[in-house]
């Protein structure tokens, strides 16, 4: 009797545990998640490579994660890295400390036809930066800060089109965005003869890398946690309609470049860690990865490897470019094609990757 009495109180006390945990777990998740549905495995049927394990490494120690890479006319490199400096590479070889903007949150950068640099803030909004200073062109919208500026490209009227990530989860927090799986994005417009921003877009998933057409006649915006890309049109018939420009990419789409031949090249993260894909159809699971930092980095996947495409203006693949086991480089969120070769932005590396186009 003593030793069913025994059992029957342990059982009652792992129970209450159990419960409790359940209770806390979902009272103190900081997202309320829906499921996410991942792409098919065979969503590319492109064969695993290991042309990124080739680049030629830039900056070695003189970078700090650089994030997103601009070429102006002459050739010169610019990035912005994660210690607030705005660094550059002349023809020369030679690296110039440029910029310091006492910022930790820059990401996309952009070069205007004017030659003035475009940034986006995380915390600030949308800066320019010149050789005279650091501007704010745009802090807020409809009244309402805007809190994870990501992506921005200028378009041939001067106009400036930039993303918004989520504005509900920050660039520290950013997998809760994914976690979640509810869209928090937006496309924004910056007008500079009227220095107003506007809204095109909202309930992006993850709003990332924009990029103009080479005719001018549509932008395309990333989806990251939809692993897709829109078309929104600019010009024509279409003007200010949305469609999916390319579906199913193996990866969640970071910033995407036009290539001189008019296509488009899309650096791709790797979400989740193999074999722990289950977690974005759980919303248990969901609730428990995000109530611990430590689940969160064993449960993305974004340090396991590197993988680029580039997409054809059909929105088809035309080639995959990989580091599989992200030897070499890993967590590539960039890539640009300048004069016969590929440059690449990571936000794991501490250097910038160049690859000659005839090795791709």
């Amino acid at each position: 009797m003593a030793l069913k009495h025994f059992l029957i109180s342990c059982s009652g006390f792992v129970l209450a545990c159990l419960l409790a945990f359940t209770v806390q777990v979902y009272l103190f998740s900081p997202i309320s998640p829906v499921s996410l549905e991942l792409p098919p495995p065979s969503s590319s049927s492109l064969p695993q490579n290991h042309i990124l394990q080739r680049v030629i490494k830039l900056g070695d120690g003189v970078l700090l994660k650089p994030e997103d890479i601009a070429l102006d006319k002459e050739g010169t490199l610019y990035t912005a890295t994660r210690d607030g400096w705005m660094k550059r590479l002349h023809r020369d070889g030679i690296w110039e400390d440029w910029k310091k903007l006492n910022s930790h949150t820059l990401l996309g950068i952009t070069i205007t036809n004017d030659g003035d640099l475009v940034a986006c803030d995380v915390d600030q909004g949308l800066l320019k930066v010149t050789e005279n200073g650091v501007t704010v062109l745009a802090s807020h919208v409809n009244g309402s800060k805007i809190r994870f500026a990501d992506d921005v490209i200028e378009a041939s009227d001067g106009s400036l089109y930039f993303s918004v990530a989520s504005t509900k989860f920050g660039l520290h927090d950013w997998y809760l965005d994914v976690l979640e799986a509810k869209p928090h994005g937006q496309l924004l417009k910056y007008d500079p003869s009227s220095n107003e921003t506007s809204i095109l877009l909202e309930g992006l998933a993850f709003a990332n890398g924009v990029a103009v057409s080479e005719d001018q006649d549509y932008l395309v915006v990333c989806e990251t946690w939809k692993f897709r890309c829109l078309r929104y049109w600019l010009k024509g018939e279409k003007r200010g309609q949305t469609e999916i420009f390319i579906e199913n990419l193996p990866g969640g789409p970071d910033n995407i470049n036009l290539a001189p031949d008019g296509s488009f090249w899309i650096a791709l993260l790797q979400l989740t860690s193999d074999g722990l894909e289950f977690v974005h159809s759980s919303r248990a699971a969901k609730h428990l990865v995000a109530t611990s930092g430590k689940l969160v980095e064993l449960v993305n996947g974004l340090h396991k490897k590197a993988t680029v495409v580039n997409v054809g203006a059909d929105g088809k693949i035309i080639r995959k470019l990989e580091d599989p086991n992200g030897s070499v480089m890993s967590f590539v969120t960039s890539v640009v094609e300048f004069e016969d070769h590929l440059y690449f932005g990571s936000l794991q590396n501490n250097f910038i990757g160049k690859l000659p186009l005839n090795v791709a």
